[in-house]
């Protein structure tokens, strides 16, 4: 059984409390990963960001929650290379696991096995291009279109857990977007067509509304280099997509 990564802010008691009955369930176990409180965090103290990069390609300001989700995955990914595990997977407390949950990721992993990085939670699945079909019957592939949106559940390898940390080692990107560009990471990254596990947003986002992100965002004039860097980034998705094996 693949070792499962739980991201939990220490005030979130009830969010973890969830996440463990669901866990156990579907007869898994647990380690909880400390989530980092960007809230918590002054601006002038964040670490390994580039605030003026973020803004460029964002379109808009960080977000402390955003600071704070990046840097509890950056942990989650060091603990598993600590734990010298082969793969497993790291997952935040709004998820919500399946009775068949393990088995079908585990199925996932031996259909395409040259997978570092596999997305078991999406946002959007849009231009799906299949690269195999588990034992049970869960399409693994890439998406032409882009981003998917949430890091909320990923399969990830220790070879992808090393290639996302120097890659990711500075931030520019919120978490869940730089996590799907392989093309930049190195780490071989795919995704499934149906999502392997449910999101539970009853209790809202620990990141922002829609409204925080309307009020961060830059001027029409200053978005010029996030309209140019999307586009960049969605030809390089087509590109990875269609031809990296």
């Amino acid at each position: 059984m693949l070792p499962v990564y739980a991201i939990n802010l220490d005030r979130s008691v009830k969010r973890w409390e969830n996440l463990s009955a669901s866990a156990a369930a579907a007869g898994m176990e647990l380690t909880r990963i400390a989530a980092v409180d960007g809230k918590a965090i002054p601006a002038d103290q964040r670490r390994n960001v580039s605030e003026k990069t973020f803004r460029n390609l964002s379109g808009r300001g960080m977000r402390p929650g955003e600071y704070g989700c990046y840097q509890s995955h950056l942990a989650a990914l060091r603990q598993l290379l600590n734990d010298n595990v082969p793969a497993g997977i790291i997952v935040e407390d709004d998820i919500r696991f399946p009775p068949d949950f393990m088995a079908r990721a585990q199925a996932v992993l031996a259909a395409c096995p040259q997978a570092e990085v596999i997305k078991l939670v999406n946002h959007r699945v849009r231009g799906f291009r299949a690269f195999g079909r588990s034992q049970l019957g869960d399409r693994v592939g890439r998406c032409l279109h882009g981003p998917q949106g949430s890091a909320a559940c990923y399969l990830v390898s220790a070879s992808g857990a090393r290639k996302l940390l120097e890659a990711m080692g500075e931030m520019i990107l919120p978490f869940d977007v730089d996590l799907e560009r392989g093309w930049k990471t190195g780490a071989a990254t795919f995704t499934v067509e149906r999502d392997l596990a449910a999101l539970d947003r009853t209790d809202g986002s620990e990141i922002g509304t829609r409204a925080d992100y309307r009020k961060s965002r830059s001027t029409t004039v200053k978005r010029i280099p996030t309209h140019l860097f999307r586009i960049f980034d969605y030809v390089s998705r087509m590109l990875y997509s269609i031809y990296y094996k």
